[in-house]
């Protein structure tokens, strides 16, 4: 009989808040979060009401902006660009050091609003607070070089990031955009994260860094975070429909942009043999339930290594653990470690849920389905966010589980028979972020990788997004924009030499670092 589970002691989500209001009480108010824009909080926008994926109860929602006000924020941003690209370099650095020192002490704090929000496991919540903070550091030690014969831009940077990543990705995209001399905006993902970003952006805004935290709709605010002449430029991480509607607009308006966007990464096998190796990174590949935009969700396997590969595979995905990120057995246990907790709502769970159901009624094979009943949950608690692995077998081309990345628990697998078809299933979305092609055979990966559409191919091994001084971009649709990571991530919020080309994917060019 399993144990009956308990929430750790001073986790909840009232633990939380309370904290909240303890340590930013200027940018927490009773149940609300607020939006800070020139430079001071205001309690403007409708707060919608908000949902925790762990577990379904009420957390806090985004104060939402309209369009109006949105435009003021971005006119008070530039004057505040104005004023701090004149900031010497020194004074930035320390500023942006006191807000990463601010950042540490309360990195639990952050964890955690991470785990309510948007659902992440306890390890990997520390994780993403930890890689915004070092990675930041890693700059704010080698920034100088970056920014020899190289300005500021002419306007501050609009942020607009997805919900998966808001320390590692967009706090970090911020604190080094700052450092490199721009004002910053960012608005908060409608999905989750606000309160987590807005913990983060006080604490910034303490040490005299310029950023802006606004929340509101996409296609409300877009007029002013994304057209608006006062941007400089353009910082996205999502979706391609959103992205490329995007594009269209900076391209009509010549503007500084970074547009990372998804595509269906993928893992081929062939001419292989090292299984033990293949079983082992399995478990890895389901961190944070495949929610990332480098996760690996299409296997394309040699048809004659079929068996061994399940023989492989299936072991390694049956021991994956999913459930509630913070129950316990006993109040002095340690957090749970989770391959996964909950999608990011019950509505893609569900959205998921139908897509395998719409694939496996018009033929695909299902060759692993997960069980809720396995599940790590307190008793009796809402587990409609949850959705466990599943793996189909040869998705039909007419369901979107063949072409799309799922962002959750889905493998698909499609079988080849010669290294053409390989190829083909492998650029099957036109253009992704990652790749990895294992191989026996050193020749034929270095034949067959340079012709997978990924900016990443990895020889056996995952690939990431990475840190510090590792490049990151993506091929075709994937990506718009410039490169980053790096000191590319400097160069694509800076102005360099008249005539520069930036490494990056634009309408007018492609160039490789």
């Amino acid at each position: 009989m399993a144990p009956t589970l308990t929430l750790k002691p001073g986790t909840a989500w009232a633990d939380a808040w309370q904290r909240c209001l303890t340590v930013a009480p200027e940018a927490f108010r009773d149940d609300r979060v607020l939006n800070h824009w020139a430079a001071a909080w205001h309690p403007d926008g409708r707060a919608l009401p908000a949902t925790s994926p762990v577990d379904g109860s009420p957390i806090a929602g985004p104060p939402r902006l309209d369009a109006a006000t949105a435009q003021q924020a971005v006119r008070a941003s530039l004057d505040q660009h104005r004023a701090w690209r004149h900031i010497p370099l020194p004074e930035r650095r320390a500023r942006v050091s006191a807000t990463l020192d601010a950042l540490t002490e309360h990195r639990e704090l952050l964890a955690l609003l991470l785990v309510w929000e948007i659902g992440k496991p306890w390890r990997l919540a520390q994780a993403d607070v930890d890689r915004a903070i070092d990675g930041v550091r890693w700059y704010v030690d080698g920034i100088a070089p970056m920014l020899e014969a190289r300005s500021p831009l002419d306007g501050p940077v609009s942020n607009i990031a997805s919900w998966n990543y808001p320390m590692s990705v967009l706090v970090h995209a911020m604190l080094v955009q700052a450092l490199a001399g721009n004002a910053v905006i960012a608005k908060a993902p409608t999905d989750g994260g606000v309160a987590c970003l807005t913990l983060a952006t006080a604490l910034a805004a303490r040490e005299g860094i310029p950023v802006t935290l606004v929340s509101g709709s996409g296609g409300e605010l877009s007029s002013a975070l994304v057209r608006s002449p006062e941007i400089g430029c353009v910082s996205f991480v999502g979706g391609r429909d959103t992205g490329a509607r995007i594009a269209t607009a900076v391209a009509d308006l010549g503007k500084r942009h970074v547009l990372e966007q998804e595509g269906l990464n993928t893992w081929g096998i062939w001419n292989y043999t090292d299984w033990p190796a293949l079983t082992a990174v399995i478990p890895k590949l389901f961190d944070y339930g495949k929610q990332r935009c480098t996760a690996y969700p299409r296997f394309v396997v040699q048809r004659s290594a079929f068996d061994e590969f399940l023989a492989a595979y299936l072991p390694a995905v049956r021991s994956i653990r999913t459930g509630h990120p913070l129950a316990v057995e006993n109040p002095e246990d340690p957090l749970p470690t989770l391959d996964f907790g909950p999608l990011i709502n019950a509505a893609k769970a569900k959205e998921l849920d139908d897509q395998v159901a719409e694939a496996i009624d018009r033929g695909a094979v299902p060759l692993h389905r997960g069980s809720l009943a396995d599940g790590h949950f307190l008793p009796g608690q809402d587990t409609s966010a949850y959705l466990p692995p599943v793996t189909l077998l040869n998705p039909p081309s007419s369901t979107p589980l063949h072409h799309a990345e799922p962002f959750g628990p889905v493998d698909t697998i499609v079988l080849v028979d010669t290294e053409a078809e390989l190829l083909a299933a492998m650029n099957a979305s036109n253009g992704a972020l990652v790749a990895t092609l294992s191989t026996d055979d050193p020749a034929a990966y270095e034949r067959l990788a340079p012709q997978i559409r990924a900016f990443k191919v990895g020889h056996g091994k995952p690939r990431s997004r990475g840190d510090r001084d590792e490049l990151f971009g993506g091929f075709g649709a994937s990506w718009r924009g410039a490169f980053v990571g790096g000191h590319l991530l400097v160069h694509a919020v800076t102005e360099g030499p008249a005539g520069e080309r930036l490494p990056g994917n634009f309408p007018d060019y492609h160039l490789m670092p």
